[in-house]
């Protein structure tokens, strides 16, 4: 899972974002959009064919951060006799990005949208993904269906999938849609969202899969004009809205393996020695993981504002590693398996942001319309699992140097100063070839973290000194001055 950081307004002070222009060109991530490009991103817009179909008259709705443009996804949701329907329109990006096009050549180059602590750069130019190719609310938009029906305890049992027309309704976003649900004075979409995403949940742990929900990191600025990190833990809501999107990338998942063709994203399972280690940890930490109880479960029951189970949490997201994108080639199946979901999945919901997503939703359509998958599809499915790599290990190690930047900026002018910590992973001590690797905390009163030198084990609440802050070599260092309590206390 990769970490994020983003800034409330104002922007970053000029030195700030100079220093974080400069890892564009370090990590020679894309520069903007030629004129070309541009001319062709309008040409394919203005020779954009009606949707086959029309679903305007659905009162679909968005939810996502507030200030997204971005818009992806839609969602209208029903109680059936049965159980439930999901309405779920994804932009129809392969109307705008024919196979083979300008646009095409120049967003399998990007592979995504990276997302930078002061601006974002787009896998398509702002015309589609902001604006023509955007689910805003009153706009006319072509979009995927998907038509999920659930059975009462949330099971999938039917999936359908047209190309058609939508209009968004609202555009709500995660703080006002959860004050609505606590409040009781919530719309009956919104009361059905977190039925049908508790619904999923359930049925998440049923299978014995997990979702990780660490917090994200906050830049924010006080009014003397000092800069603060703080954490912003997910809202409930942002789960139940999750499911949906997890649900839609299971649905066209099943799809693909049922033609046996496609693209999945999948994840292998972890060893018994991993597992046997994580509840080694467990144990220590003060939190054991029973045997009686799933990952899943066992993951849903931490308080990621207490120490010791956001120590574990963080173990957890590195337990599930080697996640990556296979193409269906008669596998078997327990190669075909996203490990941490318990399920095969893919990534569907996404195409404005993600370039693999364009070329699921097309080969999912050709499938339920009984069409031929040409040539050129099956060809670039073959390539997009490097191409996919590359733009994640690219956008990855951009975010950690933007989030390692940031600290560092906002601690530079607190060296000395001893700050309450956790320890993330105990410093390690040299071996035989004299290698050693210093700790890792996490401050608890600001969301940054940095390495440290001292004995505490992991989960040890500690006062530690900041001895250096390096915005220019993105390091923030600690020195441990005191064990203030141990794992088996916490």
């Amino acid at each position: 899972m990769d970490r994020r950081i983003k800034f409330r307004t104002p922007a970053p002070a000029a030195g700030l974002e100079a220093m974080l222009e400069q890892l564009e060109s370090e990590f020679r991530l894309p520069g903007d959009f030629t004129e070309p490009v541009m001319a062709a991103a309008r040409q394919s817009l203005q020779a954009l064919p009606p949707a086959p179909a029309d679903h305007t008259h659905l009162p679909f709705f968005t939810l996502d951060p507030a200030t997204s443009t971005d818009l992806d996804q839609a969602m209208f949701l029903q109680n059936t006799a049965r159980g439930f329907r999901v309405y779920y329109a994804i932009a129809d990006v392969p109307a705008i990005v024919p196979l083979g096009s300008t646009l095409d050549e120049v967003t399998r180059a990007r592979g995504q949208t990276y997302y930078l602590p002061h601006r974002r750069i787009g896998l398509h130019p702002s015309i589609i993904s902001e604006d023509h190719g955007s689910l805003l609310p009153g706009a006319t938009r072509r979009a995927f269906i998907w038509i999920m029906d659930l059975d009462p305890e949330g099971a999938l049992e039917n999936i359908a999938l047209e190309r058609s027309s939508i209009r968004s309704r609202a555009k709500l976003d995660y703080p006002t849609a959860q004050e609505a649900l606590d409040r009781q004075h919530a719309s009956e979409q919104l009361r059905l969202l977190r039925r049908i995403g508790l619904l999923r949940i359930h049925q998440e742990q049923l299978r014995h899969g997990a979702s990780l929900n660490l917090p994200e990191q906050e830049v924010q600025v006080d009014s003397r004009g000092n800069y603060q990190l703080r954490s912003r833990f997910p809202l409930p809501v942002e789960d139940y809205n999750a499911q949906i999107s997890l649900l839609t990338g299971i649905a066209a998942a099943q799809l693909m393996i049922g033609a046996g063709v496609g693209i999945l994203r999948t994840m292998p399972q972890p060893g018994p020695r991993e597992l046997e280690e994580f509840r080694m940890h467990s144990r220590i930490l003060g939190h054991p993981w029973d045997a009686g109880s799933s990952y899943g479960q066992f993951l849903r029951t931490l308080d990621i504002s207490r120490p010791a189970e956001l120590v574990l949490m963080h173990r957890a997201a590195a337990l599930f590693r080697g996640a990556d994108y296979s193409v269906i080639n008669g596998q078997p199946a327990n190669e075909l398996l996203q490990a941490a979901l318990a399920a095969p999945y893919t990534h569907a919901t996404a195409p404005l942001r993600r370039l693999v997503d364009r070329f699921v939703l097309l080969t999912c359509h050709l499938i339920v319309t009984g069409q031929r998958i040409p040539s050129t599809l099956h060809q670039a499915l073959e390539e997009l699992p490097a191409l996919m790599r590359a733009s994640s290990t690219e956008a990855s190690r951009v975010s950690k140097a933007s989030i390692d930047l940031i600290e560092a900026w906002v601690m530079r002018h607190r060296v000395g100063q001893e700050f309450q910590a956790v320890v993330l992973r105990p410093e390690a001590a040299a071996n035989g070839q004299g290698t050693e690797r210093p700790g890792l905390v996490q401050l608890l009163d600001e969301a940054v973290t940095g390495s440290f030198r001292g004995p505490a084990e992991a989960a040890s609440l500690v006062r530690v000194r900041l001895t250096r802050a390096d915005p220019q070599k993105r390091t923030c260092e600690f020195e441990q001055v005191a064990i203030m309590v141990t794992p088996q206390a916490t």
